[in-house]
């Protein structure tokens, strides 16, 4: 239960190089996969992470091997988000940053095009929003977390 099948530094650096690969992995599938999961999105993750699970561990089921990876993967996202928050540089390259999806009623459908977001991604973002129509949209920022903001025209008095 406690005795380990490699040394404990190989679980340290298998975790690191795993955690690293599914956040340039995941970076690189676009805002939309990681706002909106579908069924779909929810297999893939599941799926992933057993694929990766021996990746991790070499075969290895201890109780230690298991606690070391999960300290690795914990402190590998403590690390990421601290140096994120002072060299947001940093957080930029593995956030991304805001972008204007709906400028003055006029959608950037480069950028749908780009990000994978349909027109009924859209409406239904504009519809949570209490707008219809695109024309009473001021501007629509597709953030980095994948949501959709929406900041409507001001209706003349």
């Amino acid at each position: 239960m406690l005795e380990l099948s490699v040394p404990w530094w190989e679980f340290v650096f298998r975790g690191v190089v795993v955690y690293l690969f599914l956040l340039v992995f995941l970076r690189l599938t676009g805002k939309r996969q990681t706002a909106q999961y579908a069924p779909f999105d929810l297999i893939l993750l599941l799926i992933l992470s057993n694929a990766v699970q021996n990746a991790m561990n070499a075969g290895d089921n201890s109780l230690l091997g298991g606690l070391i990876l999960a300290t690795t993967l914990l402190v590998c996202h403590m690390l990421l988000s601290r140096l994120g928050y002072y060299f947001p540089q940093l957080s930029r390259l593995i956030d991304g940053k805001a972008q204007v999806l709906v400028d003055k009623g006029q959608a950037n459908t480069a950028l749908m095009h780009q990000e994978l977001i349909t027109r009924e991604d859209l409406d239904a973002a504009l519809r949570a929003s209490g707008c219809l129509h695109l024309h009473e949209v001021e501007r629509a920022t597709l953030e980095t977390d994948g949501h959709i903001t929406i900041v409507l025209r001001r209706k003349a008095p």
